[in-house]
């Protein structure tokens, strides 16, 4: 997607303006500022649904890179709370990891039983511990610390890919699961020594690139828990087109609200997390291309950059503390939500009703809105509920967007993308 110059440049004049008055800024330093009544900073909602007992490989699969890309996205925000001292944000930063962290585990238990789950519990949460201790490292220019913890970091991966590979009986190799958790745990370093040296631009990448990474993680982990036929049933084209949509979209949600949050932070930071908001949107043109043509992709190109646009025009306005642009911005995004359904109706030949497919977009603009207002006057628990809630939502948009484009659009899908993968249940090793 073309960069949005205008756009970044409005949001950059807004953020020299509140610059003039450090009063406006969110408390990133120094004594805890006051909550919101009724919304203390470590404030959570109940914990993520649990699968039910008849869950199928594909369900099991989804949960999984769920969990896992919102795991690194979390991972990333509690290092930079960190290294920044802000004692709220890391706060609300643990608190939301462990609730993640405890879905996760009842995941694990419900695919490999409750014994593996325990196992896997015990060392993911010496992982967080071991990612925290690099962040205080970094923020206190403690060498030896980092080296350290870049060991236990390692020793972690290492224990995961030998847990993976003993729980799944053989199944998922531990070398490559080794592997692949080792480069995972570069990336998050590697983004909180970018973000101390205010190396925004790597920072925003890398982070991007650990959300990828431990999203498609999801695949062994959920494969290592079912039959060979089961597992070989989840590299069928229609889970691989799930899957990059989900991907995609969840990505979308926590790199506009990375965006949003960064227009509190200063023009730096906005810029490069406006550029990886770019990135994605590139990528998931590219993905509308290669299903419905070059002309519906630049079709697509235009509203999915409005509906950009319209969220980060919300966020400029409440970062101003202009309430007449914040209610224009919030009326201009529900005339998005309804030319975006449109489009998407009109794409998958109508097989979304065009009400709930609005109101699903609406939803999700609501989310980013309600959460860039609470961490606007530093309710940061709330907003942090908030970013749950919308990611989750995004998975359920991936389902219903694959399930109409398998129906509607199946020819220029991979040869048998719609006869294979879209469901059934296996028996899962307990």
């Amino acid at each position: 997607m073309r960069a949005r110059i205008g756009l970044v440049g409005l949001v950059i004049l807004v953020l020299a303006a509140a610059a003039a008055c450090d009063a406006n800024k969110p408390n990133t330093t120094g004594a805890p500022a006051p909550t919101q009544a009724g919304h203390p900073a470590d404030h959570m909602a109940t914990a993520t649904t649990v699968l039910p007992a008849d869950a199928s490989p594909e369900q099991l699969r989804g949960e999984f890179e769920q969990l896992l890309g919102r795991h690194a996205l979390l991972a990333v925000r509690l290092m930079r709370s960190v290294v920044a001292q802000a004692p709220e944000l890391r706060t609300a930063a643990e608190g939301s990891l462990r609730e993640n962290t405890d879905a996760l585990t009842q995941t694990v238990s419900a695919a490999y039983g409750d014994a593996q789950g325990d196992r896997f519990g015990r060392l993911w949460g010496r992982g967080v511990a071991d990612l925290t201790a690099y962040a205080e490292a970094v923020a206190g220019n403690d060498a030896a610390a980092k080296q350290k913890a870049r060991g236990d970091l390692h020793a972690d991966a290492d224990a995961y890919g030998t847990w993976l590979s003993e729980a799944s009986n053989g199944q998922v190799q531990a070398g490559e699961a080794q592997g692949a958790m080792r480069a995972h745990v570069e990336k998050l370093m590697t983004q909180a020594d970018a973000y101390a040296d205010r190396d925004y631009d790597k920072a925003y990448l890398t982070e991007r690139e650990a959300y990828e990474q431990l999203f498609t993680a999801g695949l062994p982990l959920a494969k290592g828990s079912v039959t060979p036929k089961a597992a070989a049933a989840l590299d069928a084209p229609p889970e691989k087109l799930r899957s990059a949509f989900a991907m995609l979209l969840g990505e979308h949600m926590e790199l506009i609200i990375a965006a949003q949050r960064a227009t509190f932070a200063g023009a730096p930071q906005f810029e490069a997390a406006a550029a990886q908001v770019n990135a994605n949107s590139d990528a998931l043109t590219k993905g509308m291309g290669a299903i419905v043509g070059p002309g519906k992709a630049k079709e697509f190109q235009s509203a999915w950059g409005e509906h950009v646009e319209g969220l980060l025009a919300y966020s400029t306005a409440v970062a101003g503390k202009d309430e007449a642009a914040k209610e224009a911005a919030k009326e201009n995004l529900n005339g998005i939500a309804g030319r975006l359904a449109l489009y998407l109706s009109d794409v998958v030949r109508n097989e979304l009703p065009l009400e709930p497919l609005t109101q699903a977009l609406g939803e999700h603009d609501k989310h980013l809105a309600d959460q860039v207002d609470a961490y606007a006057v530093k309710n940061y628990g709330g907003a942090v509920q908030m970013e749950r809630d919308g990611y989750q939502q995004m998975l359920g948009v991936a389902n219903t967007l694959v399930a109409a484009i398998q129906k509607t659009v199946k020819p220029q899908l991979p040869v048998g993308g719609s006869q294979t993968g879209l469901g059934g249940t296996a028996h899962r090793r307990r």
